[in-house]
């Protein structure tokens, strides 16, 4: 146990990337001890990516590029101008509207940052505001994008703990909008701060307009159920309902119904039964691909090469990771160290909410150093057992896992987000993490509620019937 932890950390310290450095650490393992023999390596690693879930990475990956490729940024960002531009600090807040609209077709805080942290950021200086404070309201909304559904690290923890991927989904969309609303009251006390005001004059035809599209949004599913409710069949009820909105967007070119649009399709296909969560990947790819080639016909051949080239590589990126990550998850436990780390945590405690505050301390530091990907994959055969046996609902914890990592990306020394926004912004990397840290506040109170009100998570996912 001490040559595999050891050897993993020499390579660390060394610069090696992550998850060369967990495979190369478990290669000199196996090398020395000769407990197993060195095939099982390969052996392994291949079978940490046999698994069925792990198909929606790809076509989750793929969805947010064609997104990206296809325009629909630049509609969110419309949209979310006339809803809340006029409001003290507007663009802030148009910053953190545009972001939760984007996490429910990205699934990544980096692909939010990227995609949308370039409009943002160029916009909110051009109206003069700090280009510090626009870095950190952007890092901040970032980490919505795998709370939000559809979430890549949502479908990493269900595969390591047999969870239910679409029970993950569906809890992370109370929690999603409680941080949502405290990251509005964190721009409002900067604005009222700093005496800024709205960005365009409040206008009650383009709030109406606004308005009017989360309406139509929220009425495709009550229409769908209240069909349902008078004999019509869900399918036939669906249909009737995506036509209606078809002529409605077509006949009034909406900005952004369509976009907002995508996690009614996946949360509702999933609720009726129509997909998995791994097909709604494909799914969320599909109507990526009507949104560019048919409704708005902004998607080009090479965008859609690009798109692609792009996928394929983060892909094999986060699946190497996913790889490595496996064989030395493997190894921590056939060498009985994740039982003896959980034995000695439970000899520390027995009280739930000390394990919570213990294990969010653990995630934290752990999410500073390891890529969200391995550090998921790492973490969760060693801290799922105590979960279990305390208690706590696993659904409840895969949410503290991943807030607490995505705050580790805001994070230096390998905080993937920082470096995105210092790179987009053009601050050295020193102003960018200063920028962040007064975003800390509200990511922290967020933390600690979903932590110890469980009901924040469950409620939701309990109504719909997903918890056992």
């Amino acid at each position: 146990m001490f040559l595999l932890i050891a050897s993993f950390l020499g390579l660390m310290v060394c610069g090696v990337p992550v998850a060369v450095a967990m495979a190369g650490g478990s290669l000199v393992y196996i090398l020395v001890s000769g407990t197993v023999p060195d095939i099982v390596l390969a052996q392994r690693m291949i079978a940490g990516i046999e698994s069925f879930p792990l198909l929606a990475v790809p076509f989750f990956i793929l969805a947010g590029n064609l997104m990206n490729i296809a325009g629909i940024t630049g509609r969110i960002y419309d949209f979310a101008v006339a809803l809340v531009g006029w409001m003290r600090g507007g663009l802030g807040q148009v910053n953190i509207i545009g972001s939760v609209v984007f996490s429910g077709m990205s699934g990544t805080a980096i692909a939010d940052a990227a995609g949308l942290g370039s409009i943002e950021i160029k916009a909110m200086k051009d109206h003069g505001y700090p280009t510090e404070f626009a870095v950190g309201v952007t890092a901040a909304s970032a980490t919505l994008g795998p709370i939000i559904p559809p979430s890549l690290p949502f479908v990493i923890y269900g595969m390591m703990a047999n969870v239910s991927i679409g029970a993950l989904f569906v809890a992370g969309v109370v929690p999603g909008i409680f941080m949502t609303l405290l990251m509005m009251l964190t721009v409002a006390y900067f604005a009222r701060r700093n005496g800024w005001g709205g960005d365009v004059a409040f206008d009650w035809k383009r709030l109406g307009v606004a308005g009017l599209e989360i309406g139509i949004v929220l009425a495709f599913p009550l229409a769908v159920w209240g069909m349902t409710r008078n004999g019509v069949s869900p399918n036939v009820a669906a249909g009737i309902a995506f036509a209606v909105l078809l002529g409605l967007d077509w006949r009034f070119n909406f900005s952004a119904v369509m976009a907002l649009m995508a996690p009614v399709i996946l949360i509702g296909g999933m609720t009726m039964g129509w997909f998995t969560p791994t097909e709604a990947a494909v799914a969320a790819v599909l109507w990526a691909l009507f949104l560019g080639l048919v409704r708005y016909r902004s998607m080009s051949l090479k965008g859609l090469v690009k798109a692609t080239f792009d996928t394929i590589e983060t892909t094999a990126s986060v699946l190497f990771i996913v790889t490595a990550a496996s064989i030395f998850a493997w190894l921590l436990t056939t060498t009985q160290a994740a039982q003896a780390l959980a034995t000695g945590i439970l000899a520390f405690t027995q009280t739930p909410w000390v394990f919570l505050l213990l294990a969010n301390l653990l995630i934290l530091f752990v999410g500073c150093f390891i890529d969200t990907i391995a550090a998921i994959t790492i973490l969760v055969p060693i801290l799922l057992p105590i979960v279990r046996q305390l208690g706590i609902d696993p659904v409840q914890f895969g949410l503290i896992m991943t807030l607490n990592l995505m705050i580790g990306l805001l994070h230096p020394p390998l905080g993937m987000v920082l470096f995105v926004l210092a790179r987009i912004a053009k601050l050295s990397v020193e102003r960018t993490t200063m920028a962040i840290l007064p975003w800390l506040v509200p990511l922290i109170v967020a933390l600690l509620a979903i932590t110890y009100i469980p009901a924040i998570t469950l409620w939701l996912p309990q109504h719909l019937g997903l918890l056992k």
